[in-house]
């Protein structure tokens, strides 16, 4: 029993039968599929509560009991653990309930419980009430659910078409109910509930809230009761009721009784039409195919008890409580009788089917037809119905058809009693008491029946019967088009019935006939057939003048007695100025006339109203002319109800725009309203004489509104321009002033006799200024005073009726406040929720006020554009500011206030609050406006939150329905839909225009944030909490959500596609902006699960409506982007986690937890189960997107034009175009058809008028295109958008979130079917070019991720296997990768260079992949044999490497032409990307294809031509502030490329032939050093610019670079390229002298030194200066020179380096940069020692090349033992010592020795630390952390970044900061050992010659000496050219003390502890290397020269 008394927080009262109407809904009205499935769940559920319809659940002590106890003990409550402890007063209020509806007080408590939940859905009630209104509502989804089942019944009257599975269940189900006495259940639950006593009950109880609770309640009990009814009514028309049922349902109609006006209540009239269907057997004559099984189902046949129960029953003579209704029912059962008796089963019913003229005599008696039209007519619900309509036609017409007796008799009687009235109005007697009126009656009936045709059935139809006279095929009847097929019987008897009726017609009946008629006109058909019966009529007595004997019923007749009326009265027209005008005598007409002439009149109106073919063929008629005979009678003194007519009747005829143009002239002519007054006339005339004296004091005013309705009228047919030219100015002006000031501006002070009239009035009136308004569009004219001449003057003329409408809307007008006022006043009387006379027509008038504002706000930017250009004098406001003025009538600025109030009405008022929405959206784009409008929106609480809730409430509408276009509006019902929609979408583009500006603004306000506060401060809540009232952020997202836990997805975005797209808009829009973000995604996160429930549907697939579609799925996108980057940020794994792999896991998801799993998802986990892992893969949701972005658009062909120029039209068109409010260019559709038709206009000639329709059709042909064009470019601007969301999604994807949440494995082959789908997508052959830049980006950020993620699985995980390639992408991918990346590229052809930029990046990546990483030098490869080398098996990177060139070859030339086409030329960023990539290919063909290509092709001797070009834009580069930085990048990347060529001994020759050193020679921007400390103050503070001496090096180390490879490269021309080089130094030799010179030895300075002594040294070879060429004895002593100087400043640079200067350089270097301070220094080691390499080197080549033996050889190095001073460095020595030893005479021997000694230290030093990192390397994971951190804060910049690096990311980096350590050190130790070999050779060279050859000389004898030196030096002339005579001297000079001294200093340098240490150099480093021993060697000669005994 526990278990039951749970309580169930969505009321079982309410929530679950809410479920049932919607499931029913939706299998019978929506017909969604699989629903039968569900139906039957619902059905079955819920069966009880059908069998006891309305039932409560009852009361009882033991639930009292609990409810009692919850406040203390609590209350379970289902899917809520535990119980609940509930407040007193919330018992209180249910035990009230409990006893107001006679629940059971659990039910009471859950419906208090489900009101709270549901409070947020009515803002302004309270939980009881809301439970109240819940209570009702589910005995409304109870009825309407019965009513539905029923309606989807197969029989006799209608079907819903629905599936035969479904109607037979509900048929079934419906059965079951029947038998179960469903007829008398309803029947006395209609007759308990009725809303009076209901609403007793509750206003006792205080249930009742404001006026709109009460309506919305009444409004449910009146459903219930009408659906119950109606419920009933479906019943009886599908199939018959029993006979117990059908005598229940007559008992019941006896006793109804009908409302205050005579009319039956819709409820009873459902239940009268109930029981005239179940007495209905006319529907066996339609012979439908099922005809027999429905005949056997009748009981009327088949049962003799039914028949006669039912006959005895209505035979009965107790009369009913409504005699009239026992009438009907009586006609009816006698109509069937009559029908039985002439079938063969009635000869069994004789004794009844006699009855039936008794029967139907009794009906006339009970006055059937008065009833029938007072009382069924009379009920409004009537002409709603189909149903009703067509039983009561069938009612009509088969009592004329099968009781033609009858309706003989009832004429017959009508003579008579027409005889008796006649004799006694000649004889003034009494009328007599006998009279019946049965006839007229009928024909009254008929006439009213017809005249309301809202289905446009024209049944009307069946009383004509075409004559042989009327065989147009056009106007058949409804008879198959078969123009000699005999008419059926029935309809032959109907329009005999019409014609007798006419014939001799007595006159008592002359008034309904001519209604009855006017009944039967209404129709397109029937109104034709009606005006030729009155043609017919009349026609054969045309010869008789005076029409006397001619029917009275006929145009001949009606139209003589107009004229005759009109000569009669025009008669007595009266002298204006006669004092007695005012009571005109009235002997004209009598009140009978004027009621005959009134019906005849209306008769005209409809026949003219329906047939275009009467209106002309009357107006033209040159007899009649009753145009003008009409407007006669208006002159006359004729009762204003008859002119009135009159009017309406012209308003009839000027509907055909060729009358309505005569009919403006002669409106004029006759001064029906005064524009002209006449000379000396005291008094106005015409109607508005009529309005202000007889209408008025009458308080009536139909001539008025006559008036307003033909002006509508005739302003729609056409617009008179020149009306009244000639008496005055011409122009509808008066009558805009006439209706303006005389009938507008008073309307709301005149009395009124009816108050309903006063609305009408307003109406008729606003409607017109809406009409003139709405064709106004502003014209540069309307705005210059244009004069015409009036009777010999000058006088301004008038402006267009709309621009003076528009000027007084811009001004605070009389007319703008009246307009103004009337919508306050409407929307106060909405308030009420009262219904009052007029309100119809207050509604109507209301939203031509709020169409009138909006076209104002639409047309006044071009307005007042117009008027500041023609600078005229007129003074306007824009209209958004005049309605922030402050009303009159409250003294508030609630103008804007009271619009929006209007959306609080949408439900009742769908096209006022659509207004509403567009006028709020227009002022909406004002900024300024805004921030005065929140402040008004909030000022008072109370009408803020009705504000709010009237947006949720037009957001919220379940109604609303995405139409087509216009197509549709024949049904009010989707008409009322779409603005419903529309609403909506209007209502968005608020939000979305608002939340662009700045805060705070409107939509802040509705979406419900803070206003008053910061933005972010918000705390969004679910709707209820924390008193948070639900806004329309919450409408948004339940819209969006509905439907999003079922498989098919959200409902919104197949039924609304462009609502869901500006709802997910909004939300992507509040995600991105900064302020709402945080609030937003935190409640979209914890409280909706929104992202996620709505990327599992992804991707939204829409066959009608792609467009909306892809921008559904573009705004998702990127706001998924943007959670995924904030979650990633804040570190909440948990969702980045469920989004990622949401996206990206190709394994099925389970998703569906709604028992909606089905058996495929059982059988699924059972195969599962069976065979283990073959989970069936599922494609990735991301492609999944792609594949729903459809590449390929379709193009509009080409415009065919006859006779429209091409060009031209093309030229007009883009004039059309503009940026509509998405951004897409696109043409103005409207303004385009303007342009074309004016053209077309302008034509003059017959030809061209003949050709018109041929040109019309040209112009639409062109309009289509244009549509098409315009959906084209939608089209790609969606695809464009979706595909930039993909994009930002995936890159978000791989970039933003944590790199651990997508295993490398996994993100590998994420990136590779991204990759392999994007370009399938491209390279299809219909891709659309403009969405390949997109892909272009996407390509080169996947690219890039996929190589940093190969690369980074190769650095973590070791050894690569050779088989499968590599890491987890197999290298068959890879190679699909690279082939589609170059198809890519070729594809692009020519143009798209931008485009390739991206992909030759992408190729960069690609190729980076296979490029092998840096490794460790261990300095122990020497030891492998070469073979070993060779025979080693190929790594993975090779293999790749090879396979990927062999695919880039595969490609040949086309590639090749490509990518070297764009390295040559074309934008900057794609030719150094172009560059890029010939150098990257360039280094991997082995086989030099590319290369060759290059050189062969001219593209080299291009590039190295273009650096000539360069040179300009490179010594700009040199000014203290650089243009742009373009040209150096370019420069470098060529540079780059060039240096790659020269690799190659064949590159290098190839670039030497071009005359690449030739151009470098010619290139000024070497010799512009700039000055170093002048730039100081220049440096760009972000450091991204570097200072002018920085980019001079930029410039100038890639040169130098170049000819040092070069120079290694050239082998057999050595001397060829040594000599260009030499050259290049020798014309920039000041440069070059300077940099060697150099005083700051930084960084930059070392590496230009370092790269120029080598290049020095590569260039000193025997015979180079000769391969100049012919050079003459001058020059060639010139470039000697400045070789000299070379090699002097080279050795004193070695001084400098080797000396004392190293040490302080290093300490500079460390204090300059601390930070990194040991990546400095190290690069300062290398440098240096490169200096000093490169030196020795160049001593060695000249000692070498001056002679084999040393007895010949040059001396470079003086004499001299001793080291250079000072060991500490002091500065003081050094510039003592270094200058003058650098001018004066030659470094001595003692450097060398230094600079061996030194070498031999740094050699240990650098050995030791290079084998500390090795060993580090090896046990990297046993290192501490902290010397981790170390090891990475050389490449992490900024402090703290290595704190933030996950612990995987930093062993990575620690381990390529080792290999960087070990590779520089092994680099180092190489130097030194080199620099080690170099000083000994020199060292051995010079001691040879010095201590062995050299004779040393005494002072005085000097000059032989020198004579000897100088010509052994001349021996060998090269070597002579390069050692002068100066150095000679000052060896020579070298006395033999000198030498002794020499020879000892060395001695002691030269010591056994460095030998030893040279000796383990050689030992632990060059062995390794080579086998030879040199040092060794050398050691020992030295030893043994410095050993030698004195000679």
């Amino acid at each position: 029993m526990a278990a039951q008394m749970a309580v169930n927080s969505g009321a079982s009262l309410w929530g679950p039968l809410k479920e049932l109407w919607e499931t029913v809904d939706g299998a019978v009205l929506r017909r969604q599929p699989e629903s039968v499935h569900l139906l039957d769940l619902q059905l079955k559920k819920h069966k009880a509560n059908f069998l006891s319809l309305f039932k409560n659940p009852p009361k009882s002590a033991e639930q009292r009991e609990k409810v009692r106890k919850a406040s203390t003990e609590g209350i379970a409550i289902q899917g809520q653990q535990g119980s609940r402890l509930l407040p007193e007063q919330l018992l209180k209020e249910a035990f009230i309930l409990s006893d107001l509806f006679d629940i059971g007080e659990l039910a009471a408590l859950e419906l208090l419980l489900a009101g709270e939940q549901q409070q947020p859905h009515f803002p302004g009630l309270t939980r009881g009430l809301v439970a109240v209104l819940l209570y009702w509502d589910g005995k409304r989804c109870v009825a309407n659910s019965l009513r539905t089942l029923i309606q989807s019944r197969q029989g006799k009257t209608f079907t819903l078409d629905l599936s035969g599975e479904l109607v037979a269940y509900t048929s079934r189900f419906t059965d079951e109910l029947m038998s179960q006495g469903l007829t008398k259940r309803i029947l006395t639950l209609v007759s308990e509930i009725s809303v009076t006593r209901e609403f007793e009950r509750l206003q006792k109880e205080r249930g009742l809230g404001n006026e709109k609770h009460r309506k919305e309640v009444s409004d449910l009990i009146k459903e219930c009761r009408q659906a119950l009814a109606d419920s009933l009514f479906s019943w009886t028309c599908q199939s018959p009721l029993t006979k117990d049922d059908t005598l229940a349902l007559i008992g019941h109609l006896e006793t109804v009784t009908a409302q205050a006006d005579g009319s039956l209540d819709s409820v009873n009239l459902a239940l009268v039409m109930a029981l005239l269907y179940c007495l209905d057997v006319s529907f066996i004559e339609q012979g439908t195919e099922d005809r027999e099984d429905l005949l056997q189902a009748l009981p009327l046949l088949t049962e003799r008890q039914y028949v006669s129960a039912v006959h005895s029953r209505l035979m009965d003579s107790q009369p009913w409580k409504l005699p009239g209704l026992q009438a009907v029912c009586r006609l009816s059962w006698a109509l069937s009788l009559r029908v039985l008796s002439q079938l063969p089963q009635g000869s069994a019913l004789v004794e009844f089917t006699e009855g039936d003229e008794a029967l139907a005599d009794l009906a006339l008696l009970g006055d059937v037809f008065l009833f029938m039209k007072e009382g069924m007519l009379g009920c409004e619900s009537f002409s709603q119905e189909e149903f009703y309509i067509r039983r009561l036609h069938s009612l009509i017409t088969d009592f004329l058809a099968l009781m033609p007796m009858k309706v003989k008799q009832l004429r017959n009687r009508a003579d008579e009693d027409a005889r008796l009235v006649h004799m006694s109005l000649q004889m003034d007697s009494e009328l007599p008491a006998s009279l019946r009126k049965d006839l007229d009656h009928l024909m009254t009936l008929i006439g009213e029946f017809y005249s309301k045709d809202s289905f446009g059935l024209e049944l009307g139809l069946e009383f004509w019967c075409p004559t042989d006279s009327l065989q147009h095929t056009s106007l058949q009847g409804s008879y198959l088009g078969m123009a000699l097929q005999r008419p059926p019987h029935k309809q032959v008897v109907l329009s005999k019935f019409v014609r007798q009726m006419g014939d001799l017609l007595p006159s008592t009946l002359y008034i309904s006939y001519l209604r009855m008629l006017k009944g039967l006109a209404n129709g397109p058909q029937c109104a034709h057939y009606c005006f030729s019966l009155l043609k017919t009529n009349g026609a054969t007595h045309s010869d008789n003048i005076q029409g006397v004997s001619g029917s009275p019923v006929s145009w001949e007749h009606f139209f003589h007695s107009l004229m005759l009326y009109h000569e009669n009265l025009r008669r007595d027209f009266p002298n204006p100025d006669a004092a007695q005008y005012r009571h005109p005598p009235m002997r004209g007409i009598t009140q009978r006339e004027l009621e005959g002439l009134t019906s005849f009149l209306e008769l005209l109106t409809t026949i003219i109203t329906w047939s275009e073919n009467a209106r002309l063929a009357l107006c033209e008629h040159p007899q009649w002319t009753p145009v003008v005979v009409m407007l006669g009678l208006l002159q006359c003194s004729v009762p204003p109800v008859l002119k009135a007519e009159v009017l309406h009747c012209l308003a009839a005829f000027g509907k055909s725009p060729e009358i309505a143009a005569s009919l403006w002239q002669s409106l004029e002519y006759t001064q029906i309203l005064q524009t002209v007054r006449a000379p000396g006339q005291r008094q106005a005339a015409g109607i508005e004489v009529e309005l202000n004296e007889i209408e008025s004091s009458c308080e009536e005013y139909p001539l008025t509104r006559g008036f307003c309705h033909l002006t509508s009228t005739l302003v729609e047919s056409s617009m008179p321009v020149n009306l009244g030219a000639g008496l005055r100015v011409p122009g509808f002006q008066p009558y805009l002033n006439f209706l303006r000031d005389s009938v507008f501006l008073p309307f709301p002070t005149r009395a009124y006799r009816r108050p309903a009239e006063k609305w009408e009035v307003a109406d008729a009136v606003l409607e017109v200024f809406h009409k003139l308004l709405q064709d106004y569009e502003p014209q540069p004219s309307d705005f210059v005073q244009e004069m015409v001449e009036l009777q010999g003057e000058q006088v301004p003329a008038h402006k267009p009726p709309g621009h003076s409408i528009m000027f007084h809307l811009l001004n605070d007008s009389p007319m703008l406040a009246l307009c103004l006022s009337l919508l306050e006043e409407g929307v106060r009387q909405l308030d009420t929720y009262a219904p009052f006379p007029g309100k119809k027509h207050l509604e109507s008038a209301v939203l031509h006020c709020l169409c009138l504002l909006d076209l104002a706000l639409q047309k006044e930017v071009m307005f007042m554009d117009l008027l500041r250009e023609s600078q005229s004098s007129l003074l306007v406001s824009p209209l958004e500011q005049l309605l922030q003025g402050v009303s009159p009538q409250t003294r508030r600025a609630d103008h804007i206030v009271n619009v929006a109030r209007y959306l609080y009405h949408s439900s009742s008022n769908p096209e006022a609050s659509f207004q509403s929405a567009k006028i709020l959206r227009r002022i909406a784009n004002y900024p300024n406006i805004q921030n005065r409008l929140v402040g008004d929106f909030t000022y008072d609480q109370a009408v803020s939150d009705k504000l709010l809730a009237g947006f949720v409430e037009c957001l919220d509408n379940e109604e609303a329905e995405e139409g087509a276009e216009k197509e549709d509006d024949s049904d009010p019902q989707n008409k009322v839909s779409r603005i419903r929609h529309e609403t909506q979408i209007h209502i968005l583009n608020l939000l979305i225009t608002s939340l662009e500006l700045k805060t705070p603004n409107l939509a802040l306000y509705l979406l419900g944030y803070e206003v008053k506060k910061p933005v972010s401060t918000t705390n969004l809540q679910d709707p209820g909490v924390l008193g948070c009232p639900r806004s329309c952020l919450h409408a948004i997202l339940s819209l969006l959500q509905r439907g999003t836990e079922k498989r098919s997805g959200p409902v919104l975005t197949q039924q609304a596609p462009h609502l869901a797209e500006l709802c997910y808009q909004v939300i992507y829009q509040l995600c991105a902006c900064p302020d709402t973000s945080g609030p937003t995604m935190r409640y979209l996160r914890t409280s909706q699960d929104f992202l996620f429930s709505h990327l599992q549907h992804l991707p939204f697939i829409l066959a009608s409506n792609q467009i909306a579609a892809l921008s559904q799925m573009s705004w998702l996108m990127k706001t998924a982007a943007i959670e995924l980057r904030v979650t990633s940020l804040n570190r909440q794994r948990s969702h980045t986690q469920r989004l990622v792999s949401l996206l990206l896991d190709d394994q099925p998801h389970t998703q569906h937890s709604d028992g909606e799993t089905g058996m495929e998802e059982e059988s699924r986990s059972v195969s599962g189960f069976l065979h283990f892992d073959t989970v069936s893969k599922v494609r990735r949701k991301l492609l999944s997107v792609l594949d729903a972005i459809d590449f390929s658009q379709d193009m509009p062909e080409l415009l065919q034009l006859d006779f429209f120029e091409r060009a031209q039209i093309e030229q007009v068109i883009s004039n059309c175009e503009h940026v509509n409010e998405q951004g897409h260019t696109v043409c103005n559709v409207k303004l385009l058809h303007r342009v074309l038709v004016a053209e077309v206009n302008a034509l003059q000639g017959m030809a061209a008028i003949g050709q018109r329709p041929l040109l019309m059709e040209e112009v639409n042909s062109i309009l289509q295109q244009v549509v098409e064009r315009n959906r084209v470019r939608r089209s790609l601007s969606a695809k464009r958008n979706a595909l930039r969301s993909w994009r930002s999604l995936v890159e978000t994807l791989l970039t933003a979130c944590p790199s651990d949440l997508i295993p490398a494995d996994d993100r590998q082959l994420i990136i590779r079917d991204l990759l392999l789908d994007l370009h399938d997508k491209v390279l299809s052959e219909d891709a659309a070019g403009e969405l390949m830049p997109i892909v272009a980006g996407a390509v080169f950020t996947l690219t890039a991720h996929l190589s940093q993620s190969v690369l980074s699985e190769q650095q973590q995980g070791a050894g690569l296997e050779a088989s499968s390639g590599f890491a987890s992408i197999a290298n068959s991918a890879l190679h699909l990768i690279l082939r589609k990346l170059l198809d890519f590229i070729l594809c692009t052809g020519g143009g798209y260079q931008r485009l390739r930029a991206h992909l030759y990046g992408s190729l960069l990546y690609y190729l980076q992949i296979a490029q092998k990483p840096d490794e460790p030098d261990t300095l122990q490869t020497a030891g492998k044999a070469m073979w070993e080398r060779l025979t080693a098996p190929e790594d993975g990177f090779s293999k790749l490497q090879r396979e990927n060139l062999a695919i880039i070859e595969s490609y040949g030339k086309s590639l090749m032409e490509v990518v070297c086409r764009d390295a040559c030329d074309g934008h900057e960023i794609s030719r150094m990307l172009a560059l890029a990539v010939l150098d990257r290919i360039l280094s991997i063909d082995r086989q030099n294809q590319w290369l060759v290509y290059v050189c062969n092709s001219g593209y080299l001797r291009t590039l190295v031509e273009s650096l000539r070009q360069d040179d300009v834009a490179l010594q700009s580069l040199l000014t203290p502030q650089p243009p742009l930085l373009k040209p150096l990048y370019i420069y470098e990347s060529k540079m780059a490329l060039l240096t790659r060529v020269a690799k190659t001994g064949q590159g290098a020759v190839e670039l030497l032939r071009c005359g690449l050193v030739a151009q470098l020679i010619e290139c000024q921007v070497f010799d512009m050093v700039p000055d170093s400390d002048a730039h100081r103050v220049m440096r760009d503070p972000s450091g991204f610019i570097p200072s002018p001496l920085d980019r001079y090096r930029q410039i100038l180390l890639p040169t130098l670079r170049l000819f040092q490879v070069i120079l290694t490269s050239t082998t057999m021309n050595h001397q060829q390229g040594a000599a260009q080089v030499l050259q290049w130094l020798i014309v920039h030799a000041d440069t070059i002298q300077a940099l060697l010179r150099c005083q700051e030895l930084s960084m930059g300075a070392l590496q230009e030194l370092s790269l120029l002594t080598g290049i020095i040294s590569k260039t000193a070879l025997p015979g180079v200066l000769e391969m100049g060429g012919e050079v003459n004895g001058a020059a060639l002593m010139e470039f000697q020179g400045h070789i000299n100087r070379f090699q002097r400043l080279c050795l004193s640079l070695l001084g400098r380096l080797a000396g004392s200067e190293r040490e302080r350089l290093l300490k500079q270097a460390e204090i300059a940069a601390p930070g990194d301070s040991a990546e400095r220094r190290e690069e300062m080691e290398v440098a240096m020692q490169q200096v000093c390499a490169n030196i020795m080197e160049y001593c060695q080549t000249l000692l070498l090349q001056s002679s084999a033996q040393a007895q010949f050889s040059i001396c470079l190095f003086g004499p001299s033992g001793s080291e250079p001073a000072g060991r500490d460095g002091g500065r003081t020595d050094l510039s003592s010592t270094l200058p003058s030893m650098a001018h004066s005479r030659a470094p001595s021997l003692g450097l060398v020795l230094y600079l061996l000694k030194n070498s031999a230290a740094d050699f240990f030093r650098f050995h030791q630390s290079h084998r500390q990192s090795l060993g580090k390397l090896q046990s990297l994971d046993q290192l501490p952390p902290e010397e981790l951190k170390e090891l990475c804060q050389g490449l992490v910049s900024g402090p703290g970044g290595v704190e933030k690096i996950p612990s995987v990311q930093r062993n990575l980096l620690a381990k390529r900061r080792l290999v960087q350590l070990i590779n520089s050190r092994a680099k180092l130790l190489s130097l030194c050992s080199y620099v080690i070999e170099t000083c000994l050779f020199v060292l051995w060279r010079h001691l040879e010659y010095y201590l062995l050859h050299f004779t040393p000389t005494d002072p005085k004898d000097l000059l032989p000496g020198a004579g000897l030196f100088r010509s052994r030096l001349t021996d060998d002339s090269f070597g002579g050219l390069q050692a002068s005579g100066g150095r000679g001297l000052s060896v020579s000079r070298v006395s033999q003390q000198d030498l002794d001294l020499l020879k000892s200093d060395m001695a002691a340098g030269f010591g056994e502890a460095l030998q030893r240490k040279l000796l383990e150099v050689e030992g632990q480093y060059s062995q390794v290397r080579s086998r030879y021993t040199f040092i060794q060697a050398l050691v020992r000669r030295i030893r043994g020269l410095l050993r030698q005994p004195k000679s």
